[in-house]
Order: structure tokens, then sequence, then C-alpha cells
């Protein structure tokens, strides 16, 4: 079920932004009466799902999920329509429009893609705000990487300081700074000292190489502080107000921890310590299938202050839009370090993409991931590569500076060869999914 939720709303997100961003290219052919002959969600490749004809354009849904397209007259693109192109252009044609119309046509998909991203962002700063816990007043400190323990992180450390940044948000100034830059040195707090950690050259390439998912996690106790009815710890000894200490003598007083350890005793009976009042007691406990007791840990605002920043609705428009450039810078270094030896092995396709999604549905998160995924989108398809839109405008360009438009067979073998190459990198990606799901 699980597997169903999340490829469900990878699917919708994915829709919605086809549908958006085909939208732009034909907004911008319309806007200067250039006719689009197809308007589809999804490819038809021989036929066609659903389809309907209003005007010059005929609307439709493919049959083969991988995307969507808009057929605009006078193009050369993946409909590699090379008879329309033998024939004298036409007026309502791509071709037979300035460089500068065309170039408009080729980039509004990605700008509509990035817009769309700004007016999401802006949406959901308004509605929810920002919430957060600074980073020294995780009192509990943070749980590690198992990569992060190499170079001298401990369990429990508080992260103050990455080089002279006071560490305040621990995703966005620790962990992208940790990936995406290179930091020198990260100051922690340990017990009652201060203890600095030396970073190597080139540390967030080796981790994006070995496949990290998580860098850190802040460490929460888990104080009973409900029992579900008509599960294990409805049965047991359990009692509200208990602290978990321990799973079978396993240190498990940290919520994330007691999660770890009950995934791995699925369908097992386990003696479960917690702390009641000043007294140690044991506790058995059956753990179902799912690597669930029945039980609901205290709010984290029980254990932590949580900082909230609220927006009235334009406040948020400024806050939205920062939001959209600094995912778009951060995706740009990003990629750059995944091209590489290391990073290239964890390139990933649709499974990644459907892993990034919650197991149950959740509209903050899905408007929150389908934001990231339209500029991911944005950025991807204006790369200069044949057969994506960066590709039609790089070649626009040089049209613009040269005054000389490249011939329509140089086009043809340009396109051909990109989809060679987005085929090639689709099935890498998607394989390196399969390849991780059964051999990792």
């Amino acid at each position: 079920m699980e597997i169903l939720i999340k490829a469900g709303q990878l699917i919708l997100s994915l829709s919605i932004l086809v549908i958006i961003h085909e939208f732009g290219h034909f907004f911008f052919a319309r806007l200067f009466k250039t006719r689009v002959e197809k308007f589809y969600l999804f490819f038809d490749a021989w036929f066609s799902l659903f389809k309907f004809k209003k005007g010059d354009t005929e609307y439709g849904i493919g049959w083969i999920p991988l995307g969507g397209y808009v057929k605009i007259s006078g193009m050369i693109d993946e409909s590699m329509d090379k008879e329309q192109m033998k024939q004298p252009a036409q007026p309502w044609e791509f071709r037979s429009k300035k460089p500068w119309q065309r170039l408009l046509i080729m980039t509004g998909g990605v700008v509509v893609n990035f817009v769309a991203a700004i007016i999401i962002f802006w949406m959901l700063l308004y509605s929810n705000g920002e919430a957060y816990i600074s980073s020294p007043e995780m009192k509990y400190g943070v749980q590690f990487d198992s990569k992060l323990h190499e170079i001298g992180f401990k369990d429990g450390d508080i992260i103050l300081r990455i080089d002279s940044l006071e560490v305040d948000d621990l995703n966005n100034d620790f962990s992208k700074k940790l990936l995406l830059e290179n930091p020198e040195t990260v100051t922690v707090k340990r017990a009652d000292s201060l203890v600095v950690v030396n970073i190597p050259d080139n540390y967030g390439q080796e981790l994006i190489g070995a496949g990290v998912k998580k860098l850190v996690e802040m460490q929460m106790p888990f104080v009973i502080d409900s029992i579900i009815p008509n599960y294990p710890a409805a049965q047991s000894n359990l009692a509200k107000g208990d602290s978990i200490v321990s799973v079978n003598d396993s240190s498990a007083g940290y919520y994330h921890l007691f999660v770890a350890r009950a995934q791995k005793l699925k369908n097992q009976n386990v003696k479960i310590t917690v702390k009641r009042d000043t007294s140690l007691v044991d506790v058995d406990c059956f753990i179902n299938e799912q690597g669930l007791i029945g039980v609901g840990n205290k709010p984290i605002a029980a254990f932590f202050k949580i900082n909230i920043i609220t927006y009235g609705f334009w406040e948020a428009m400024p806050a939205g839009v920062d939001k959209g450039f600094t995912t778009l810078f951060d995706y740009a270094k990003q990629l750059k370090k995944v091209f590489t030896k290391e990073g290239v092995t964890q390139i990933g396709g649709f499974g990644m993409m459907g892993s990034l999604f919650p197991a149950t549905w959740d509209w903050t998160a899905f408007w929150s991931l389908t934001a990231l995924i339209s500029v991911i989108l944005a950025f991807m398809n204006i790369l200069p590569i044949p057969a994506l839109d960066g590709g039609h405008v790089m070649f626009l360009l040089y049209e613009i500076i040269t005054k000389r438009k490249p011939s329509e067979k140089f086009m043809e073998y340009a396109q051909v060869a990109g989809m060679v190459f987005l085929l090639a990198l689709l099935l890498y990606a998607n394989g390196n999914d399969i390849f991780k799901l059964f051999y990792k």
C-alpha cells in the first residue's frame, strides 16, 4: 500500500508539472499566432487513451507515462515530422517566426515551471509559515550517519558552528553546507566541552558517493503519550507516561532508536524496559508485522522550543521567490557534484523520485515536493542538450548571434542524438534504482 501511495503522489505531481510545462510552450506559441497541432499528457505512440480536437489543436492523453509534449507546426521536435519540413514554410509555422519569438516559445515551459514553483512556495509559506528547532536548543543532541562517526562526530553532539557560521537551521545551515560546499571545521558541544571536528577535503563529494541519505537526525526521548486500542501495547503493561529505555536490553531511549529496533523485530515478542516514576520496569510486548506496538510519543513541543516564522499574504511572496532561487542554486551545486565518478552511481530515476514522497498522503509534503521537482524540471530542461528545450535555445542563440540558421538536416541529426542520449540516461537512472533495490 505504501508503494501505491508514493507512486500515486509521484504520478499526480509529474502530471501537474508536465501540463504546466507544456502550457508554457502552448501559451507563447498561441501568443505569436503559431499553430499547435497537439497538446498531450504522456506520449501517444501508435494510439492515445483519450483525445478531442478544438480548433487546430488535438488534446489528449497518451499511454506512455514518461512526460508529455506539444507539437508545434514547422518545428523539428520529438515527433520527427520530416514531411512537414519539406514543404514551403507557412506564416503560422514556428520556423517562420522571428528568432526572439521562437526563443520565448522554447523557454516558455521552463519559465512557467519555475514560476509555478515560486507560487507553490509562496502559498505554503503563507498557509503554514516555517517551523524549525534551533540547533543549539537540541538539548539531546543529534544522531549522525555512520560516515560522520568516522571523522569524529559522536551521537549526542550539539552542533554549534560550521566554520564561522552559527548553525541555526540544522538542514540549511549544516547538512547543505557539508554536502555542497567545502567547510573545514564543525564545532560541537559534547557534554560540557566544545569540540572541533576537522572536515576532510571534498568530504561532501565522498558523502554523495557513499549514498548517504540523511546526515543527522534530531534525538528526542520516547515518552508514551497515548496507547492505541487494538494494537499490542493495549494488551501489555505499558502505561501513559512511561519513558522507553531499551528493547531486549539494547538502548532505545530515543524515538528514532526505538523505531529502528522495532523494524528489526517484527512479529516478535520483546522485552521493553521503561522508566516509570523513578523505577525501571520490564514489560513484555509484541511487535506487529508493520514494526509497530501502537503507542504515540509526546509531541515535539513537549521537549523543545519550536521557532515559528509566520507570513502575511504579501510578505510570503518575496520569501517564496527567495526559496525558489535558493532551491535552484542548491540543485545546481548538487548536480555538479553528482556528475563525478563518485556521484554518478547515485543518479536515480522514478524510484528515487517516488521515495521522496511520504508513505501517507500529506498535502503539505506533496506540494513541497512538487515545487522542488518543478525547479528540477526547469533546470534540467534548460540544459543545452538537443531534444531538450535548452538544446533548441542553444541553436536559436547561435542563429541570433551569427545571423545564420543551422540546416534542417543538422537539426534532425542533433535531435536524434539528443533523444538517444536522454533515453540512455533514463535507462541508466532507472536501472540504478533497480540495482539498489535488489543489491543494497
